[in-house]
């Protein structure tokens, strides 16, 4: 199911409007108090500085987050690619026409999951998934029936080896769906907005304070333009390419 931060664009046009109108409205607050004689009170500048070190080490935490989980599909894309040549080479401990099976679908299986990296329209990776969910009942069925056919050390090296393929699918999916929770994008959203309110009412002058209406929105909106891209493994431009798969798949073919 996709969100709103699968798009890091439209993550950065929705966050600059916001952060801007917050701006907007804090510097409305202050010519409305000013306009009464009022003036800001005197913890005003403290509370908008500790406001904007929080804000500050709470954009630092989530992107780490992000850069965390983009790592952990890098690694997982590399080991997802040693167990498939782990096994195709074990394949061969299986009897022939056994051996020669497992790995035309071990062929196929690879190209399947190359595409599925590759792949941007969900309907395609949907299509691709079935496919990959019908080899690895195949390649499952080709190792399980040698190994109950010669039961024996190697044949059942050879069937831990294809369990290790099938783990490595799904820890790599599971990779995909670690997102950075709903509750910490909110959390950060919330204290932008209210960083931006604070930054409005405290700009004075023109000229000075059209800048600073402007540049805190934009920094922040780039920021979670960055922390989008780097969290969402399908939007963007800042992907996890198959690397490894495809130097394999080179290899294999």
């Amino acid at each position: 199911m996709s969100t709103v931060t699968d798009y890091p664009l439209l993550v950065f046009v929705l966050a600059l409007v916001a952060f801007w109108l917050c701006a907007q409205l804090g510097a409305a607050l202050r010519r409305s108090h000013e306009a009464h004689g009022g003036h800001a009170p005197e913890p005003f500048s403290l509370v908008l500085t500790a406001s904007l070190t929080l804000l500050g080490l709470i954009v630092g935490f989530t992107f780490s987050m992000a850069v965390i989980r983009y790592d952990q599909r890098k690694n997982d894309e590399a080991e997802e690619a040693n167990a498939i040549g782990t096994e195709y080479a074990r394949a061969g401990l299986l009897p022939a026409t056994d051996a020669a099976m497992t790995r035309m679908l071990l062929r196929s299986y690879l190209d399947q999951r190359i595409r599925l990296y590759q792949a941007r329209d969900e309907e395609r990776r949907v299509e691709i998934r079935q496919r990959i969910t019908q080899l690895e009942r195949q390649l499952w069925s080709a190792v399980q029936n040698a190994a109950l056919a010669q039961p024996s050390a190697l044949t059942a090296l050879a069937a831990a080896g294809m369990n290790d393929v099938l783990n490595s699918e799904s820890y790599t999916q599971a990779a995909w769906w670690n997102r950075i929770p709903p509750a910490a994008w909110l959390l950060m959203s919330l204290i932008a907005l209210l960083c931006n309110v604070m930054v409005g009412y405290a700009a004075r002058g023109a000229t000075v304070g059209s800048l600073l209406l402007i540049i805190l929105p934009v920094l922040l909106a780039i920021a979670f333009l960055l922390i989008a891209d780097i969290d969402s493994p399908r939007g963007g431009v800042i992907r996890v390419s198959a690397q490894n798969l495809l130097s394999l798949s080179e290899h294999m073919h």
